[in-house]
């Protein structure tokens, strides 16, 4: 009988990842980790210990990709805008009807705001901005209403409302949508559906800017 002759299979050549993407994929692992600590564990015990454990990484790490805790919290914030904006970035303005851009732009921005990335970044704000001593809280307030009124004036931008109009009636979406967010949040796995409540702050968001055209 013949020896049996095994071919050995060409190995599969790896490719090296780039600095840049070893950096990028370490950074994302520990924004995942505290967002998921802070909706699993609540954002009181989501220590460093537990951020670089969830990361898979030394705490020493993410001091070298983010500097501190503050700033790790602040990327996280930037992460949530950036996810947010990306959600509403491919409805077709020029060709869609103003009251389907209307029901789009709510449906799709409540996805964000029931989302724990939503949940994540309202727990760092509450804390964050709500200290006194925290020389950037204004900065960063002003951060959050330019990247909303971006998304919102490029969907809305043949509408014509007044600046002031139009500021109002942005202060009154988010409002509306982080206050039944909140409300979701306390009510838990009880909570009901705001399909009502959604429809109503789109009739009123129509009723606005069909006055104002």
């Amino acid at each position: 009988m013949k020896p049996t002759v095994r071919l050995a299979r060409p190995s599969a050549k790896r490719t090296r990842r780039s600095h840049a993407e070893r950096t990028a994929e370490t950074r994302a692992k520990v924004i995942a980790a505290v967002v998921d600590a802070i909706a699993e564990v609540g954002y009181q015990r989501t220590t460093a210990q537990e951020i670089a454990s969830r990361a898979g990484v030394t705490w020493g790490a993410v001091q070298h990709h983010f500097g501190g805790k503050d700033e790790l919290l602040l990327a996280v914030l930037d992460d949530t805008f950036t996810r947010f904006a990306e959600r509403l970035s491919d409805i077709p303005v020029a060709e869609t009807p103003l009251a389907e851009r209307v029901s789009l732009f709510i449906d799709r921005s409540w996805e964000h705001f029931r989302s724990r990335h939503f949940r994540t970044a309202f727990e760092i704000l509450l804390d964050y901005l709500g200290r006194d001593e925290q020389p950037h809280a204004g900065q960063w307030r002003e951060q959050m209403t330019r990247a909303w009124d971006r998304v919102w004036s490029t969907i809305f931008a043949d509408v014509g409302l007044p600046r002031s109009q139009s500021l109002m009636l942005q202060h009154y979406t988010v409002a509306t949508l982080s206050g039944l967010a909140a409300m979701s949040m306390m009510e838990g796995a009880s909570a009901s559906l705001s399909r009502r409540e959604l429809q109503l702050l789109k009739d009123s968001l129509m009723r606005s800017m069909d006055a104002a055209r």
